[in-house]
């Protein structure tokens, strides 16, 4: 196959169970070129590039690869034709190690001896691209941020002149973006074209020359991106004005919810503990932000205090009972919700019907069962409000949640952790994947959950989300605490160093 110079989309469409994803959609791209694709959550974004990647395939319409039409009917077909494709939610088997997952997505995988030749290709793009990958690890022992490196290098391995990455910035640091936003941009020196699928307009405006946005499965809008503004981009996604600064009102600190003493939480590789000797307490009318590079224990820490984690050592209270390594339902009905950062491995079962999923956790209390029955009519009523309230895009609420954007996926949950106002919400990267406007609405909703006198923990990795949000922020490094800080506190200028692990606090807030 010869090098891919230049793609063109035109007039595809796609629909699902005659709700139509994309409809009548033209878009081009030729090498040298990094395309912006903005929308909504359920807009079509991904579904159109899935369609490109030979996922699906598209109800009308056509794909022309450097001026001839192109028939990609499989994920190889794409790879051949010099398409590569990131996905926001990872295509990896967790039971495998790096090694094995990339070989398995490798063209050029030897039959004799593959390991060998497979990790020396790692090793050599870890150290290019400073990705820090241990080929030997198995995939359910990396965090989000590393399996995404995991999917980079795959797809780099295997030559892909256009690389599709969606979402590619959700789980990486700021000093990551920038080194990736560099490989990028030597990418298309070389002749490459890259189009990027994200929610974050300031990365959008830096890194892409054009963008197009997608509204309801329609192109509604392009512009290149140097003749345009992000809040100009904003409106034509959604067709309103938005607010990029939240307004924070004061509230007074209520009584305590969440007591941490000095927990000890193992890993995954039994090495070393994630966590150790970690404490801290959460008070009413008040989010407590959890700061950090990927990796260095916030996970272990979030799933210990929701119970998915045994904690080796130290105790965990909510509102003064102790719930240290109880069962997560017992946790659940002590008052901790958690919207986890696995959204489909923790957060929902994909083959239920959304109404399902909307009462997972709660289906045993009494407004929604009878005498051991499920009340199907009260628990209709009660995802349809869910969908409403949460902007939740699907077709009906007997849709398979398994066929819902991420981001309305995560709607769904935050939605459903957030309804029964719980005296504690744990939320894990809450905002990942969300078009500008949802992540807007979810933002307030956590602020509202504040002033009703409501504790949020809030696992983060996006400092702009922190510090608009928290009253106090903690960082995070190789599973201790370097500081707990108020929101006002002028060392958050230090917080690089704190992340970095190069400045501890002895004395928290």
């Amino acid at each position: 196959m010869h090098k891919l110079q230049k793609l063109e989309i035109k007039g595809i469409s796609k629909s699902f169970q005659g709700f139509p994803a994309n409809q009548d959609i033209d878009l081009d791209i030729k090498s040298g070129e990094i395309l912006g694709l903005l929308g909504e959550n359920g807009a079509g974004k991904t579904t159109l590039m899935n369609i490109l990647y030979g996922l699906y395939q598209p109800d009308e319409g056509e794909i022309i690869v450097n001026g001839r039409t192109a028939q990609i009917n499989s994920p190889l077909e794409s790879i051949q034709c010099g398409i590569g494709m990131v996905h926001q939610h990872f295509m990896l088997i967790q039971n495998h190690s790096v090694i094995e997952n990339i070989a398995l997505g490798y063209k050029d995988t030897p039959f004799f001896f593959p390991k060998i030749k497979i990790r020396q290709k790692i090793i050599e793009f870890s150290n290019k691209f400073n990705f820090d990958i241990e080929p030997e690890k198995k995939i359910w022992q990396l965090s989000a941020g590393e399996q995404q490196r995991v999917e980079i290098i795959k797809a780099l391995l295997n030559g892909a002149d256009l690389l599709i990455l969606d979402e590619p910035t959700s789980v990486l640091t700021p000093v990551e973006i920038k080194e990736l936003f560099l490989i990028l941009k030597e990418m298309v020196k070389l002749g490459h074209m890259v189009i990027i699928i994200s929610h974050k307009l300031d990365e959008i405006m830096e890194i892409c020359d054009r963008v197009v946005v997608l509204q309801k499965g329609k192109v509604v809008g392009s512009a290149v991106t140097k003749e345009t503004d992000k809040r100009a981009l904003a409106k034509m996604m959604i067709g309103r004005d938005v607010i990029f600064n939240m307004t924070k009102q004061a509230v007074p600190k209520g009584g305590q919810v969440l007591k941490v003493e000095h927990v000890e939480i193992p890993g995954d590789t039994g090495t070393r503990p994630a966590v150790h000797d970690v404490s801290f307490d959460i008070f009413e009318n008040e989010i407590f932000g959890v700061a950090g590079v990927s990796g260095n224990g916030q996970r272990e820490l979030a799933e210990a205090i929701t119970g998915i984690r045994h904690v080796n050592s130290g105790h965990i209270f909510v509102k003064g009972c102790e719930i240290t390594n109880n069962s997560p339902r017992r946790i659940h009905d002590a008052g901790i919700s958690h919207v986890p950062e696995e959204r489909i491995k923790f957060g929902i079962a994909p083959g239920l019907f959304l109404y399902d999923n909307a009462i997972l956790k709660q289906q045993h209390l009494k407004k929604y069962s009878h005498r051991c029955f499920l009340d199907y009519c009260e628990i209709k009523n009660h995802a349809e409000v869910l969908m409403e309230t949460y902007r939740v895009s699907a077709p009906s609420i007997n849709t398979p949640t398994k066929n819902l954007s991420g981001g309305n996926i995560q709607k769904l949950i935050l939605g459903r952790e957030i309804s029964d106002q719980p005296p504690l919400l744990v939320a894990s990267h809450p905002t990942y994947g969300l078009d500008i406007g949802a992540t807007e609405y979810l933002r307030q909703q956590l602020l509202d959950r504040r002033s009703k006198g409501g504790a949020v923990l809030l696992f983060s990795e996006d400092l702009e989300e922190i510090f608009e949000l928290c009253d106090r922020i903690a960082i995070m490094y190789r599973g201790e605490f370097m500081g707990i800080l108020d929101s006002n506190d002028k060392r958050l200028s230090e917080i690089g160093l704190m992340m970095a692990g190069s400045l501890k606090l002895e004395c928290a807030a």
